[in-house]
């Protein structure tokens, strides 16, 4: 047993605490190589991980770096910076703790890499900026620990495989450097470990008190839900209420854009003037601060957020939160709800409001995965090689090095640790000549070997290197600007800012602003005292829901006891079962029917939103094989609508697994999902500099310079190492097809197919669903020749021929 020296277990006296036993533990597994700590939201895990480096450090006998603390957040480092101040200070500590994010001034960065401090709290980017420096060996040569905090939520991003790469570089650096890693919310902790581990050494796992369960309901409101939609405009007053009841409430969304719209109409209906706050990624800085340091000092009652403050930073004295719409996977609504009565063993206090009628069953289903402590996740695959690209680049950066030796710290990390000696030679030579098809330009020319070692082939293309390290792919983004104003207040997807004319008013930051045009890349506005927005927001990501929780919800229609529904939801599900049927988990059903003159056909996969939007264009595909003519289709998390000239009349053999499988090869050829997956992982590569010294590239010219790549690789050189990455990245991102396959999987060519006379209750919203896919193919052409010939006849003109040339088939988002 650690005893706890005497100024710290007079500093704990002191403020009425007594340590944890899950602090306890870690310190007397301080010497641990590894150690991942699970402890519930409020359980002083921060406090846990830093303990250890405190009592380390309190002898004033280390230089240099002793902790290296990584966030998926600058907030989040900001926020423990100043509060691991408080002990340092008032037991009077000879520690020096600094942050460096990417808002760390480039004269302190200076300074920190020649006097680094004891305490350094960083982000994975700018820890992998700071390992590609020639000084690297010399700064971290003292490091004896790294806490990595919250590191679920970087294990789920490329952002947790650089950090881990960069790991393995430390532990070259440093080879009896510890390891820690802080969670409260992890579906598989043994996956986790086995990513923070150094191999082949393993990581143990240990698990504090829970504490008692949170205290989770839906909200009732008066108004009913609509059938569709995801705004829950209808939840206002209520929410309104809750909001006067408790002190700080959080009202977290899924995407900005329902952030905004649900700020501006809560700002609407707040006729006793509440002081409430927006808080987002694409607000600028200077806005998030402000809304940062009102909750801090408790000046506001409510703040309408997105996953910018999803994660453990301590924000006041929040008692409430409120998650509107369905979380689409559990494992973050456990994490949000966890942002209230951020205390241990104190228990969270939340209210789910359903944007619509389906979002009340997954609702419910959320609400007993929460209550039977089951996460959601989907088990990860090897590390992705375009981060292992530029990984091998970063280490060039430093100088020369051995292939061998980087091989072998690159398996050290467990997400690399199959990675075959072959598939990193892929990777090496892609880093020194750009493989097979770009040998012949000296632009991707950038290692070349000497003396067993490979190097920069100029030592100028450093600066490149860097200026590029980071995993992150953000939306190509413009700022916005008031005229004359100095500072943004936000900024829009550039696409988005593409479709506005002068005069046009969108919402940004909770206010209503009008379009006047564009000066040097800046969208200009003006204040408008509209009350609504001609155009609602900017557009916004939409989440899937996880595949466990539409398996439960699939459980739960199934089961036929919807007593603890709402009256409309069971009236709803009863109508379901009288008019159709309800989907099983192990079948799919086909819904057919007549709407607007047109046969409309559903098919019900539960596979998420991104895979029923894949299934929706390969069902097309199939549909226009057989001549019914498809004209358009739309996509849920749990449906797939499609309307065309001639109605399905055996769905069966669109299923034909290897039928959609080979439709998707033929779909994704010439894509642009494909284009877009390569661009992403090409950046991520070093392919494509999107930074360089003189300016950033616009997104439009990035993806220029990266399709005329992409088109040059399919056709000379489709089995390049970035035409592979690229196939790997689409199908289990935005494709999603490995649901799809589970889809198949659990089914098994067992299709229940339903004509009805009606559009059904469960699919009613699905003709509401904005988001319309129009297929351009044969179907089109077949509505307009049999258009012109009833106008044609109508008008008792003669025969005209209408017969169209075959177009080819194809889809646009």
């Amino acid at each position: 047993m650690t005893p706890l020296p005497p100024e710290f277990s007079d500093w704990f006296a002191n403020r009425g605490w007594s340590i944890h036993p899950h602090q306890k533990e870690m310190l007397d597994r301080a010497q641990d190589p590894s150690l991942l700590l699970i402890a519930p939201t409020g359980g002083g895990k921060t406090l846990s991980g830093f303990l250890p480096s405190l009592i380390e450090l309190a002898d004033g006998a280390h230089e240099g770096l002793h902790t290296l603390y990584v966030s998926p957040l600058k907030a989040l480092a900001s926020d423990i910076k100043r509060n691991l101040r408080t002990p340092v200070e008032e037991m009077d500590l000879p520690i020096r703790i600094e942050d460096r994010t990417g808002d760390t001034s480039y004269t302190q960065k200076r300074r920190q890499r020649a006097d680094p401090p004891h305490i350094l709290l960083t982000t994975p980017e700018s820890l992998a900026l700071l390992t590609s420096y020639e000084d690297a060996p010399k700064i971290f040569k003292g490091l004896q620990r790294v806490i990595v905090d919250e590191i679920h939520a970087l294990e789920e991003s490329k952002r947790g495989d650089q950090l881990m790469l960069a790991l393995g570089r430390l532990q070259t650096l440093a080879p009896n450097l510890r390891r820690v890693g802080l969670s409260a919310t992890v579906e598989d902790p043994k996956a986790i470990a086995h990513s923070l581990a150094c191999h082949p050494e393993p990581c143990d796992i240990l698990y504090a008190d829970p504490g008692p369960d949170p205290d989770i309901q839906m909200l009732t409101t008066e108004e009913h839900p609509p059938w569709a939609g995801g705004g829950a405009a209808y939840a206002i007053p209520a929410v309104l209420e809750e909001v006067k009841k408790h002190k700080t409430t959080l009202i977290f969304h899924n995407t900005r854009a329902q952030a905004e719209l649900f700020f501006h109409n809560l700002w609407l209906a707040n006729t006793d003037d509440l002081p409430i706050g927006i808080h987002h990624g694409a607000l600028d800085r200077s806005q998030r601060e402000k809304v940062e340091a009102a909750m801090v000092s408790g000046d506001l009652r409510a703040i309408v957020c997105t996953g910018s403050l999803d994660l453990g930073i301590d924000w006041g004295d929040v008692d409430l939160v409120i998650q509107i719409g369905a979380p689409k996977n559990v494992k973050r609504l456990v994490q949000r709800i966890g942002r209230a009565n951020h205390r241990y063993n104190a228990p969270s206090k939340a209210l789910m409001v359903p944007a619509n009628r389906f979002e009340v069953v997954e609702c419910l289903a959320a609400l007993d995965a929460v209550k039977e402590h089951d996460l959601d996740g989907d088990p990860k695959g090897p590390g992705p090689r375009d981060v292992l690209c530029q990984h091998i680049l970063i280490a060039a950066c430093v100088g020369p090095f051995s292939a061998d030796a980087l091989y072998q710290e690159v398996t050290s990390v467990g997400a690399y640790s199959a990675l075959t000696r072959a598939e990193f030679d892929d990777c090496l030579e892609f880093c020194a000549t750009g493989g097979y098809a770009l040998r012949a330009y000296d632009k991707w020319k950038r290692l070349l070997e000497k003396d067993g070692h490979w190097q920069l082939r100029d030592p100028r293309a450093a600066r490149n290197i860097r200026m590029n390290i980071g995993t992150i792919q953000d939306t190509d983004t413009l700022k916005v600007k008031f005229k004359n104003a100095y500072k943004p207040i936000g900024e829009i997807e550039e696409g988005f800012a593409a479709t506005l004319t002068p005069g046009d008013t969108f919402l940004i930051g909770g206010q209503i602003v009008r379009y006047d045009g564009m000066r040097e890349l800046t969208v200009q506005v003006t204040r408008d005292a509209a009350k609504k927005p001609k155009i609602a927001t900017f557009m916004g990501t939409k989440f899937a829901t996880s595949t466990q929780l539409q398996h439960r919800i699939l459980r739960k229609l199934q089961t036929g006891n919807w007593s603890n529904y709402p009256q409309h939801t069971t009236d709803w599900l009863t109508l379901q079962t009288r008019h159709s049927q309800l989907p099983e988990a192990d079948r799919i059903l086909v819904e057919s029917f007549a709407h607007d003159a047109r046969p409309h056909t559903v098919f019900y996969g539960f596979a998420g939103r991104n895979a029923m939007q894949t299934l929706g264009l390969l069902l097309t595909q199939r549909m226009e094989e057989q001549g019914l003519g498809p004209l358009g289709f739309v996509a849920t998390d749990y449906a797939t609508m499609i309307w065309s000239v001639s109605p399905v009349t055996d769905p069966a053999p669109l299923f034909e697994p290897q039928g959609l499988r080979d439709g998707l090869d033929t779909w994704l050829s010439g894509n642009a999902v494909m284009k877009k997956t390569f661009r992403a992982s090409a950046t991520i590569a070093g392919l494509i500099e999107r930074n360089s010294p003189q300016a950033r590239k616009t997104g439009r010219q990035a993806t220029f310079s990266s399709d005329i790549l992409y088109d040059t690789l399919h056709k000379y050189d489709p089995n390049h190492l970035m035409m592979q990455i690229t196939r790997e990245e689409a199908m289990r991102g935005l494709v999603d097809f490995g649901r799809i396959e589970e889809m198949l999987d659990r089914t098994q060519g067992r299709v229940d197919h339903i004509a009805l006379s009606r559009v059904s209750p469960l699919a009613a919203p699905l003709l509401l669903e904005v988001g319309r896919v129009a297929v351009h193919g044969e179907g089109r052409e077949q509505l307009m020749e049999k258009e012109a010939a009833a106008l044609m006849e109508a008008s008792g003109l003669n025969q005209i021929d209408t017969s169209p040339s075959k177009p080819r088939w194809r889809v646009g988002f």
